[in-house]
């Protein structure tokens, strides 16, 4: 224990890692821009259809004139990727924000020590809250060829994937750095 270092860096880090993660999977999560479908044939060359997990948008970028709501034709929210995302990226939210309280509980900068245990299962919660909001993105990525979209469509990953995927990583490198406290546990013992 060094003097005057209360909270030790691995759970700083966790605590900043963290709940960067789960702005980044909650914005990736509900904007509707999971891959972009771009030159279909009989639209002008800058119409952009832009698909999520809850919403499909249209944009004719030149117009700035951009629309969401738009009718799913080709059955594309019934496909499983997108139904697996629909459930998993809300549960990792939920089960990430529980991580983020029990981990403020753990570290507790307030006190004179954290309670390494509590900081360790914090950990655990959140790197298995990053799993759960990782499967999504990659399986989406793996599939994004193979959903169904407009004749002749060029497609593209869109942002929001990308943000998934960014704070999936936080999150369970985050959650890396607060497990680490189970180190701690064992040299009490």
């Amino acid at each position: 224990h060094v003097p005057g270092m209360r909270t030790p860096t691995a759970m700083i880090v966790g605590m900043v890692l963290c709940p960067s993660g789960i702005l980044l999977v909650f914005v990736g999560t509900v904007t509707p821009n999971w891959r972009q479908v771009s030159h279909m044939s009989n639209k002008p060359i800058d119409f952009v259809l832009e698909q999520g997990i809850w919403d499909i948008c249209r944009e004719q970028q030149s117009m700035h004139d951009r629309l969401c709501g738009q009718a799913d034709e080709l059955g594309y929210f019934e496909q499983v990727p997108v139904r697996v995302a629909q459930g998993m990226m809300p549960t990792s939210l939920a089960l990430t924000l529980l991580g983020l309280v029990v981990a403020a509980l753990g570290v507790r900068c307030w006190q004179k020590e954290p309670r390494h245990l509590l900081a360790g299962v914090s950990g655990l919660m959140l790197i298995l809250s990053g799993l759960l909001s990782l499967v999504p993105p990659s399986w989406y990525t793996h599939e994004l060829w193979a959903l169904p979209a407009p004749d002749g469509g060029k497609l593209v990953v869109g942002y929001s994937l990308v943000l998934s995927y960014l704070g999936s990583c936080m999150e369970i490198l985050g959650g890396l750095a607060l497990a680490l406290s189970f180190h701690h546990c064992c040299k009490e013992r």
